[in-house]
């Protein structure tokens, strides 16, 4: 009887961590953006009209590629946001960039600005406790999408829980938006947390974000809302109690880690900025569309055709006669994609991938599913070029390009594709995860300047001291880099054993279309 009791000991541990309780007593209101009369007549509104006189193109944008710069405009637009703060992300983690949200967050909601945060459930684990306080504020409102009511506080049991609902506990809301008074947005590939801003020592993302005014902005509300208002968006304080005034001690709580942290590396680079105007000042012109999936995609009976997806909706309206570039942190084709892409290539369309390579991918079971493909790809005459961990300064080297400057390694995090004369930022990752599974937004542009600016971005993350360019001679791949001024070529794909393996498992047991 004793041997039994360890593992009694752990089925009771196990049982009080699933353990969980919704409050249906926690008010839920509908709620939709601020009408765009009341956005006028604020700082931002104001401006905006200002910019947006005597241009004869609706729509206004610009790229974030540089985190720092990415997280500062973020910061900017808190501060100057008089309305409301309209939030959505997949991950929020904790660290220095995301403490500061929070705090700047409370400080708007005293000013009478109304937050709201919607979180994917999955990416809020272990914060739920900080969550509820942030979201005791009068002004500010927390909701989790597709949420469990147990095993909320690790990652472990979050997992677990998972199990009670498979069919719709591995599919996620993987959008993010950024909106202020309903007026400037933000879209693109940034989560919430400090390797997404170049603020992380060891690692850092090379991302891309995409800055937009004019009459694309309330569509992207509207996605918000359609997000907001869903059945599966649940307020946090449902699953955790917290009392009514708790944001004023955990705002105290933030201000004395900022305070203790002041002389951090970070917050140090951030006070000495130079006080430039913000990209969001300095606009290309054209005309946009915002694609986003329905909500109601996470209770798909099974997968979802392709075509009922922002995938589908999103290549109704854009063509590849000339060119097509896809910029994907996960790209795993598929046999229909490889298909697609071979019959674009048999047209004369020249096609160009960039992902991550086995070496700076943080998800080598992805990676190993687009390993197959690479061959085939190039005989159709595909290039291929895959972002290395630690790369070299170009010659043409500037702040705005994937190179991830001052971290020890980095990888490719950018969701973007170039059509001819149009192109797409967003979320959305070249993968069945994206096209089936989880839920997506972005945004499709036409303007000459943007992609002017997004082929130079294209073509530095090409160059040899950033990406190695996949070759196949004789049937063998290698890759191609420079490394200190010599040009080399790599016979065995670089990256750990440990790296190998897993991607060796993916391959093995067909993990393909869950990826």
């Amino acid at each position: 009887m004793a041997s039994r009791r360890p593992w009694l000991a752990a089925l009771l541990v196990v049982a009080l961590a699933l353990a969980g309780c919704v409050d249906e007593d926690v008010p839920r209101e509908a709620q939709v953006a601020v009408e765009r009369a009341q956005a006028e007549d604020t700082w931002l509104g104001e401006r905006v009209a200002r910019a947006l006189k005597g241009q004869s193109a609706p729509d206004g944008f610009a790229l974030l590629a540089n985190g720092q710069q990415a997280f500062e405009t973020r910061v900017e637009l808190i501060h100057r946001a008089e309305r409301s703060l309209d939030i959505q992300t997949y991950l929020f983690g904790d660290g220095q960039t995301t403490r500061l949200v929070m705090e700047e967050l409370i400080e708007a909601a005293e000013r009478g600005v109304r937050v709201r945060l919607l979180l994917d459930d999955m990416g809020a684990i272990g914060q739920g406790e900080r969550l509820a306080a942030l979201s005791s504020h009068p002004r500010i409102e927390v909701r989790v999408f597709n949420p469990v009511a147990f095993g909320r506080g690790h990652l472990v049991t979050r997992v677990l829980a998972s199990f009670t609902a498979p069919k719709t506990q591995h599919r996620r809301m993987h959008n993010k938006l950024w909106i202020a008074d309903n007026t400037v947005g933000i879209v693109g590939g940034r989560n919430l947390g400090d390797e997404y801003f170049d603020a992380n020592e060891s690692l850092n993302f090379a991302d891309l974000d995409l800055v937009t005014i004019g009459q694309v902005v309330p569509e992207l509300s509207q996605s918000f809302d359609d997000y907001w208002n869903h059945a599966l968006a649940q307020p946090i304080a449902r699953y955790h109690s917290v009392e009514a005034s708790a944001w004023q001690p955990f705002a105290d709580e933030l201000d004395r880690w900022l305070d203790d942290n002041a002389e951090a590396d970070y917050l140090v680079r951030l006070r000495e900025s130079p006080s430039e105007a913000p990209p969001w000042r300095t606009l290309f012109w054209g005309s946009a569309q915002a694609f986003w999936d329905s909500p109601d995609k996470i209770h798909s009976d099974g997968a979802p055709h392709w075509q009922a997806t922002l995938l589908g909706g999103l290549l109704r309206h854009a063509e590849s006669r000339e060119r097509l570039v896809m910029i994907s942190a996960y790209f795993v084709p598929t046999e229909a994609g490889v298909e697609r892409l071979e019959a674009l290539a048999g047209q004369g369309v020249a096609i160009d991938i960039i992902t991550n390579s086995l070496a700076s991918t943080d998800a080598a079971v992805v990676h190993g599913a687009y390993m197959p493909w690479r061959a085939r790809l190039i005989e159709s005459g595909v290039r291929l070029f895959e972002l290395r961990p630690e790369q070299e300064a170009s010659g043409n080297a500037t702040a705005e390009e994937m190179r991830v400057p001052g971290a020890s390694a980095s990888a490719l995090h950018i969701k973007a594709l170039g059509f001819d004369d149009q192109v797409f930022i967003g979320s959305f990752n070249v993968d069945p995860r994206s096209v089936f599974w989880n839920t997506e937004v972005g945004v499709l542009v036409e303007s000459d300047g943007l992609r002017e600016a997004f082929d130079e971005l294209v073509e530095i993350g090409q160059q040899p001291t950033i990406s190695y360019r996949v070759t196949l001679e004789d049937g063998a791949l290698g890759w191609a880099y420079e490394h200190e001024g010599e040009r080399r070529r790599a016979e065995e794909e670089p990256g750990s054993w440990w790296r190998h393996a897993n991607a060796w498992f993916s391959r093995t047991f067909h993990l393909e279309p869950l990826l």
